[in-house]
């Protein structure tokens, strides 16, 4: 009796570590301490570039201050500055990261042209190809909406123009209202 017991413990135990949420690697650590992978898919036309949703824990969110009135945005098209991360040494390989920014044109075309990040411990989405990450973080109070060609395009400027010949390895762009911003990196 007591060996049929645990026999039939051992698969909802298997289960629920399967099931439970993983850590997020070292590479997404420094934008997301302690936080966890939420979900993971792939995209693009050969299905070789990985999303991840992750949770990262509100307390160690920036947030810009809004009116609340605004209880959802839509910032395609809106302007972002570019900053290169000095010095030089660690980039991305910026061909990799156009693999990214071409599963984000496909899925545009196929799923639809945007795309919604959440607020709070929500609020990141990354995207990896090879030795690319690149990922987009919501610093607002409301929900956002943003275009992936966009995003496609911003990957596609800052990956090959924060590199070591630029005395760079890698870097973002941010939103002029500071409310979202896009990075690139090693991943």
């Amino acid at each position: 009796m007591r060996i049929s017991f645990v026999l039939t413990l051992l698969p909802a135990l298997a289960l629920s570590v399967l099931a439970s949420p993983t850590l997020v690697d070292d590479a997404t650590a420094t934008l997301c301490p302690g936080g966890t992978v939420l979900s993971t898919s792939f995209i693009g036309e050969n299905k070789n570039v990985q999303v991840n949703q992750l949770y990262c824990p509100a307390d160690k969110q920036p947030r810009v201050a809004r009116d609340l009135k605004v209880r959802q945005a839509n910032v395609c098209g809106a302007t972002c500055n570019t900053n290169c991360f000095l010095p030089a040494g660690g980039g991305p390989d910026p061909n990799e990261c156009h693999i990214i920014a071409d599963a984000l044109r496909f899925e545009s075309e196929n799923t639809g042209a945007l795309f919604q990040i959440g607020t709070g411990s929500n609020n990141t989405i990354t995207m990896q190809f090879r030795s690319c990450l690149s990922f987009f973080r919501n610093q607002d109070f409301v929900s956002l909406t943003y275009c992936r060609l966009d995003w496609a395009d911003v990957i596609d400027f800052v990956a090959p123009n924060c590199q070591a010949t630029q005395n760079a390895h890698g870097g973002n762009c941010v939103a002029s209202d500071q409310r979202w911003f896009i990075q690139v990196q090693h991943s």
